[in-house]
């Protein structure tokens, strides 16, 4: 058995009802379930269907995303999720580069190591040496004013919480900003790179090993087997090639508003909605999120 999910941006009410019910018509759908009204809806199907990438084009062109997966087990235990350009709006490099003079440099190298056109660990230290000098007030202030959260993101977390899911922030990134940014949204943990400083200034450097597209994968296993979990448990989402180890080793890897290279290796793609689709992907009713207080 197989559920399809449709969504769209929070707000967009883009989902009419002559829509859903075409489509459940045409692929011999059943059990038509409304997660919320006009935003989010899921139906049962006995088969994937063959012209699903057909389908799913034509609903990206209505501003809807639609995603088909097995039902067994898509309800999952614990949430992986990259932070850069995911739980957070920006790339943190990127954003530390402009505090440097050299912003067009490392967004444009950040821009090609996403797609996949360099390899991670070399592009890292390569923008990490650019950012020498930058002072430990400079990156608190980048923090403070240039960082901000995608929509969803504590909602997903809280959510996921309440139904005793296991949480974890796994970046490419930098610890300076993970473990505010895991605080921030109720994250049970992170990981992250490690910048180095001298005399509260950053030396161009960081701790090795690199935490990159292996290392991704390596932390799902590692946080799973502590948890008493397996990858079948694990939802995953991330938008940049260093995720795609992760994303395609988790029960569930969601490519979110990711590069194209990324999408076409990955089978769940979210490009409307926003983070509360991964709890409408695991059958979630709106009614039934967990709205933080800081919300």
């Amino acid at each position: 058995m197989f559920i399809a999910t449709l969504l769209c941006k929070p707000g967009m009410k883009a989902l009419i009802p002559s829509l859903t019910q075409s489509l459940m018509s045409a692929w011999g759908g059943r059990n038509l379930i409304w997660l919320a009204a006009m935003e989010a809806v899921e139906f049962e199907l006995l088969a994937r269907p063959k012209n699903l990438w057909k389908v799913w084009a034509d609903m990206q062109e209505l501003g809807v995303d639609l995603i088909v997966q097995p039902e067994a087990g898509r309800q999952k235990k614990m949430l992986l999720a990259d932070m850069d350009s995911t739980m957070i709006e920006q790339e943190c490099i990127d954003e530390l580069a402009k505090e440097a003079g050299v912003g067009a440099r490392v967004s444009d190298i950040t821009a090609r190591a996403m797609n996949g056109d360099l390899e991670f660990e070399q592009a890292l230290r390569e923008r990490v040496g650019l950012l020498k000098g930058l002072t430990k007030e400079i990156i608190a202030k980048v923090y403070q004013k240039k960082i901000t959260f995608t929509p969803g993101g504590e909602v997903l977390v809280a959510t996921m919480r309440a139904h005793k899911g296991y949480t974890t922030l796994v970046s490419g990134g930098f610890t300076d900003f993970t473990r505010l940014v895991a605080a921030k949204l109720g994250f049970h943990e992170h990981r992250a790179n490690t910048l180095l400083y001298a005399n509260g200034a950053l030396n161009g450097q960081i701790v090795t090993p690199i935490l990159g597209r292996k290392e991704k994968v390596t932390a799902l296993y590692e946080i799973t087997a502590a948890q008493g979990l397996n990858a079948d448990d694990v939802l995953a989402v991330g938008d940049g090639a260093n995720d795609l180890g992760m994303l395609q080793s988790a029960g569930t890897g969601v490519a979110l508003h990711a590069r194209p290279t990324v999408q076409n290796q990955v089978s769940v793609r979210v490009n409307h909605g926003d983070l509360t689709a991964l709890l409408y992907l695991q059958g979630y009713l709106k009614s039934e999120f967990v709205i933080p207080h800081s919300v």
